[in-house]
């Protein structure tokens, strides 16, 4: 439950056959940087596969998705400009800002009113950039980009969102955070990653030909970097070409996520403010987190402890990531492992919560006295 493998597509056989064909026509390399012998075909093509589904009229790629962050963030801004940032963005962001010669101020997580008063007096610079993430990773929530977006517009300010969880996860056929709010040609940079949902790995920019045309000649973690070996461009090309024929595997991600999300819950676990297939057990202190997480292992479930200072000292917590890839046995199990690790009071609590789990099991009249003294895992014996 650690991986970013959202759609399951890292070990797809199409993907492997991909890259082993392209491996087999190009080589395993390119010998050089884009801008000087490193463009094969398989990259002109994944640009056009890319910016044809996400709806844009071009796209660039690069090695990486702190690699786009770090190299684009620098290129658009300078000690004339300003850059406004949520305050629990990417690290990549943080270092693309503090890279910069820009000012930097930071507005609270997600709060509008906080980004306004932000805005307020900006006129003195040449571009201010607001940038956010789409969604956050170790919360699991979603920006609010529509406001965001709308606050940047009246007050004359660029946006930028980094949607590397967002995309193959939100939107149509995981067409990403943008499509999610119908906010196509609006934002103006929007940056992905194909290390995440798609399997592979690489980031990315999609929006204006200008834009793209102007990043190629001005991002240098783009110019100085040989391209992606011809494997992964024939990777992602295939990644990109399989969630188009297959919706359904995001309609799988979904109920996964719905499913596991609303165990967790039921459990009486604490999973903060999140909407999306990243769900963290918030347990407080530490330590906590470290043995929750040790705990699960023994059991066969491989969850990771995130703690200060990478999330609030009292927030620790284990962030969990549910795929399509996941069988509705495996999170079931993975449930059940988790119930075992609760209190006797938090146990005793979750019974009442998880009535009727399953809609339609006999095993959950909500009348029977005896349904309260089972667990959460008894009571979906069977149904796993």
């Amino acid at each position: 439950l650690c991986s970013n493998n959202y759609l399951g597509l890292a070990n797809h056989p199409k993907l492997k056959q991909a890259a082993i064909a392209a491996t087999r026509k190009y080589g395993v390399g390119s010998g050089s940087v884009r801008v000087i012998a490193g463009t094969m075909d398989l990259h002109v093509k994944l640009e056009k596969e890319l910016a044809d589904y996400r709806g844009t009229e071009s796209s660039i790629t690069f090695q990486s998705g702190y690699a786009t962050n770090l190299g684009t963030i620098m290129c658009l801004v300078d000690e004339r400009d300003l850059i406004i940032s949520d305050e629990l963005n990417h690290g990549s962001i943080i270092d693309g800002c503090r890279l910069t010669k820009a000012d930097r101020r930071v507005y609270k997580h997600k709060d509008m009113g906080d980004l306004e008063k932000q805005l307020q007096g900006t006129e003195r610079f040449r571009r201010v950039l607001v940038i956010t993430d789409g969604v956050f990773s170790m919360d699991g929530d979603i920006a609010p980009l529509k406001d965001i977006v709308n606050l940047a517009q009246e007050h004359n300010a660029m946006t930028y969102v980094d949607d590397a969880h967002g995309d193959g996860v939100l939107g149509e056929n995981g067409r990403g955070i943008t499509n999610h709010f119908h906010l196509e040609g609006k934002v103006d940079v929007d940056m992905g990653t194909f290390s995440k949902a798609f399997g592979c790995v690489g980031g990315y920019v999609v929006g204006s030909k200008d834009l793209c045309v102007y990043l190629q000649n001005k991002v240098r973690s783009y110019l100085l970097s040989g391209s992606h070996p011809p494997a992964v461009a024939g990777a992602c090309i295939a990644a990109l070409q399989l969630v188009q024929k297959q919706p359904s595997l995001v309609k799988k991600l979904w109920d996964n996520t719905h499913y596991f999300k609303k165990g967790l819950k039921d459990i009486g676990f604490d999973t903060g403010n999140s909407e999306t297939p990243i769900t963290p057990v918030i347990v407080g202190e530490a330590g906590k987190a470290r043995e929750l997480a040790d705990n699960l292992f023994k059991q066969g479930i491989f969850v990771l402890p995130i703690v200060f200072p990478m999330v609030a000292r009292d927030k620790a917590r284990v962030r969990t990531i549910v795929t399509s890839a996941h069988t509705r046995k495996d999170l079931y199990n993975a449930l059940r492992a988790f119930e075992k690790e609760t209190s006797e009071e938090a146990h005793e609590t979750s019974l009442h919560r998880s009535q009727g789990y399953f809609e339609g099991s006999s095993d959950f009249g909500s009348s029977a006295k005896g349904d309260v003294a089972r667990s959460w895992c008894e009571r979906t014996e069977g149904v796993g």
